[in-house]
């Protein structure tokens, strides 16, 4: 499991990265925004611990997990923070985190939340995903509408799976085109061709059109 620690406070940051070694998770510890980026242009975490004050702005981590999730970001974020007011844990929850752990913390309760968010995501993939005549075997790649198998390409799969992971979730289109399509020349026309090739090969209920783009469908 890959984790990405935004942490600017050195001896924090050392610490915690040689403590989810100490773990067996693969980490990268960047101190600010420039180098969180270019982390994450290198390989996309399962995990993201993400300091809401960097020397970039005290609201500097709220700013990249807004852009991360409007990108299709999809994975776990958990902020890890001195901020403590209530108002600061509903905005940061709010903006698409999943944990919100303020400092100082304890270390057991630090682990034992990361082993917690990344359990849930192992899980969900691991078990697939079910949904009236949708089956999603995330573990295999593979495809079910009404028990029959269906072919779908590379990137046809990673759009359903984002949506059969968050079944609940309204993907605007500018987010899936940035995550799905970011060389398509057409804009979010590409999107809509892609969502059109869904409904074709599966059923035209797979994806609903919602007001501020599409989610799953089937219920």
């Amino acid at each position: 499991m890959r984790i990405l620690l935004v942490e600017d406070e050195p001896d924090l940051g050392q610490a915690l990265a040689a403590l989810l070694r100490q773990e067996r998770y693969e980490v990268s510890w960047a101190t600010c925004l420039e180098e969180a980026y270019r982390l994450l242009a290198e390989a996309e975490p399962d995990l993201l611990v993400l300091d809401v004050m960097l020397p970039d702005g005290e609201n500097a981590g709220f700013e990249l997990a807004r852009k991360l999730r409007d990108s299709g970001f999809l994975n776990p974020i958990l902020f890890l923070t001195a901020r403590d007011s209530l108002e600061d844990r509903v905005e940061g929850l709010d903006l698409g985190g999943d944990d919100y752990l303020t400092k100082p913390f304890d270390i057991p309760e630090f682990k034992a939340r990361v082993r917690a968010l990344l359990r849930r995501e192992s899980q969900v993939k691991r078990g697939g995903f079910e949904r009236g005549p949708l089956r999603v075997d995330f573990v295999n790649r593979r495809v079910y509408w009404e028990g029959q198998e269906i072919n779908l390409s590379k990137q046809e799969f990673a759009l359903l799976e984002a949506f059969a992971l968050y079944p609940e979730k309204v993907f605007t289109l500018e987010e899936l085109l940035i995550k799905f399509f970011p060389e398509a020349t057409s804009g979010v026309y590409a999107v809509r061709m892609g969502v059109a090739r869904l409904r074709n090969k599966l059923g035209p209920e797979v994806v609903a059109t919602v007001p501020g783009g599409y989610r799953l469908g089937v219920s």
